[in-house]
């Protein structure tokens, strides 16, 4: 059952030893709600699950999208996994790595914003959100160790610099900001050489969101871990997107995903049929 900070002493919360880290909160006065620091790597359901997260930066904002499949599974009753969350109207989190870790992270990250919040008494910067993104990987490090890390993608939108931002971490905790693109995952290496050849900056949001799908659909190809994610026509199975700018951040519709997913769709079978006609 989650923790509620109205159950606690108020003294805590108004002591000199007060934390403005969530985890470390949590560590402190209830360390059985914690993400666990060791897994069981036998346990199947945490080695067969693989996706693609990417970002990518357009005219006003950026988009986040990520596959809907599970690597190496033939369940679609696991398909609908949700790979994105907004966590607040100005940041979206993505993570790659099993489906149940990826979820205590995205759970303990808005906890930590949430929090952090309420002890300042104003809203924390995207540069902030970063950095304590960068605390919960680091703090991640047994479970990288035992080759079960989970890795983060952040986005969102600054309202101090007015643009969208793209923040990648590795397994240290360590973070890069990204100024185009970032991709995370089972197909990332397929899925950069889409971007780095589709990229163009300034690129409107469904230029975006049709060069994130075709990405998705070059990993499903070429990646064995990411072999049913991406858009499946036939069942009405798309990739989750959103959408930051300066009005908040936004999930795509489905409706809205499918038409621009057919687009792709419909180009790559042309490219192919042109290339077969003249070979």
């Amino acid at each position: 059952m989650p923790l509620s900070l109205s159950d606690l002493d108020e003294d805590y919360l108004t002591s000199s030893t007060t934390t403005d880290s969530f985890a470390l909160f949590l560590r402190r006065v209830a360390p059985e709600l914690l993400p666990p620091t060791t897994v069981d790597t036998s346990v199947p359901e945490l080695s067969r699950h693989g996706r693609t997260v990417l970002a990518i930066r357009c005219s006003g904002g950026v988009i986040a999208a990520a596959d809907l499949g599970s690597a190496m599974t033939r369940h679609p009753d696991q398909r609908d996994i949700d790979r994105i969350l907004g966590t607040d109207d100005r940041c979206v989190i993505g993570i790659a790595g099993a489906a149940g870790l990826a979820g205590e992270m995205i759970r303990l990250f808005q906890a930590e914003v949430d929090h952090l919040e309420k002890i300042q008494g104003q809203r924390i910067s995207m540069d902030g959100r970063a950095a304590r993104l960068s605390s919960l990987v680091r703090s991640n490090g047994t479970m990288m160790a035992q080759g079960m890390a989970v890795t983060p993608l952040l986005t969102g939108w600054d309202d101090l610099a007015h643009r969208g931002r793209i923040f990648s971490y590795d397994g240290t905790g360590g973070r890069t900001e990204k100024h185009a693109h970032a991709c995370v995952g089972s197909g990332t290496l397929f899925a950069t050489d889409v971007l780095d050849d589709g990229y163009r900056p300034g690129m409107d949001r469904d230029a975006a969101i049709m060069l994130a799908i075709r990405a998705l659909h070059t990993a499903i190809s070429d990646s064995t871990t990411s072999a049913l994610s991406g858009p499946d026509l036939s069942r009405g199975l798309y990739p989750t997107v959103a959408h930051a700018d300066s009005t908040g951040v936004r999930r795509i519709p489905t409706e809205e995903v499918a038409v621009l997913a057919k687009r792709v769709v419909d180009e790559i079978t042309a490219e192919a049929e042109h290339e077969e006609v003249q070979s």
